[in-house]
């Protein structure tokens, strides 16, 4: 006589641990992009100034998108979205935190003139072109393209929240003990600080940004039978448009990077309808982002007098250790 057989479900590991385990790695993975991978400051090729840094960073950036990644996924808010808050994260930034949008000399940095001067807007008291390079940056490397990159490692949980109130509670506060850190050394050892007026304006365009991410970033366009481009060009495109970033503190340069950007965000947007445009072909978009940004590392002079060996040693692991996440999360997606 036969007898019935039950199926049992596959053997999966508990979520509340992967979760825990997403949310510590989108907290270092953030600072990294956000601040390791271009290889500018005084700490290149330091272990253990990079180590250090991170007791200020992860709370100011990986707080920060993690905060963001977790409104995302509550409130139904698409990549759109996400980069729409990333946006007003880094005008807080640049604009209300460290000011340095608004500063004619920040950290005594010898080629700050040059990096502002020729796009800057006396009313406003800011550079154009530098404005512009951090609100990207903030946008894409230290919020957009670590989220995409984190729940690639976690397909099943990409789309779930991983925190629940007393984890968003903690890291809300050490996202703000972070900022206090970095706004209070500001004022301590800055002469140049931001306006009323100036704070107020910033402070203003980053409500407008995450109000329009609210409004517009949970809405889904119908999805279309489309064909879409291969993953190595997805992310070569992102790779040729962030290139453009920093490229020049002109006018000209401005024109360029809003040119690029504007096409990358246009052609991404066109894909994205697609039936077959999927979490590869974001996951593709944000490797070729960050690879981007770690290439470009190896022509940045950093600050301070850094051995050639531990700057380029620096440059070639960032550079590695990009191209090997890129390659787990593209096999983690297929």
């Amino acid at each position: 006589m036969e007898t019935a057989t039950t199926l049992e479900p596959p053997r999966t590991r508990p979520a509340g641990p992967v979760r825990l385990l997403l949310v510590l790695f989108l907290l270092v993975l953030s600072p990294i992009g956000a601040e390791y991978l271009s290889a500018y400051d005084d700490s290149t090729g330091n272990l253990l100034g990079l180590l250090g840094g991170l007791f200020v960073f992860i709370p100011l950036y990986g707080a920060a998108a993690v905060l963001i990644r977790e409104a995302a996924r509550r409130f139904g808010i698409g990549r759109g979205g996400v980069l729409t808050l990333g946006a007003a994260f880094g005008v807080v930034q640049a604009g209300l935190i460290d000011q340095a949008m608004f500063s004619t000399g920040y950290r005594d940095i010898p080629y700050w003139q040059d990096l502002i001067g020729p796009t800057w807007i006396e009313p406003l008291g800011l550079g154009v072109a530098s404005s512009l390079g951090w609100v990207l940056g903030h946008m894409i490397m230290s919020i957009t393209a670590p989220i995409v990159l984190t729940e690639g490692l976690s397909p099943r949980l990409a789309d779930r929240p991983w925190l629940r109130a007393p984890g968003l509670t903690a890291t809300a506060l050490l996202y703000l003990a972070g900022a206090w850190i970095v706004l209070k050394w500001h004022y301590e050892t800055e002469t140049d600080h931001a306006s009323a007026g100036q704070l107020i304006g910033a402070g203003a365009v980053a409500l407008a940004l995450v109000v329009l991410a609210f409004a517009f970033g949970r809405r889904r366009a119908e999805r279309v039978e489309r064909r879409v481009p291969p993953v190595w060009a997805i992310g070569a495109a992102a790779f040729a448009g962030i290139c453009t970033i920093g490229a020049s503190s002109t006018w000209a340069g401005v024109a360029l990077v809003a040119a690029a950007m504007g096409a990358l965000a246009l052609g991404a947007a066109y894909f994205a309808r697609s039936t077959a445009w999927g979490r590869r072909q974001a996951t593709a978009l944000a490797v070729g982002a960050l690879l981007a940004q770690a290439s470009l590392g190896f022509l940045t002079e950093p600050l301070g007098d850094i051995d050639p060996v531990a700057k380029y040693s620096h440059n070639a692991i960032a550079t590695l250790g990009v191209l090997a996440l890129g390659w787990w999360t593209l096999r983690r997606t297929r």
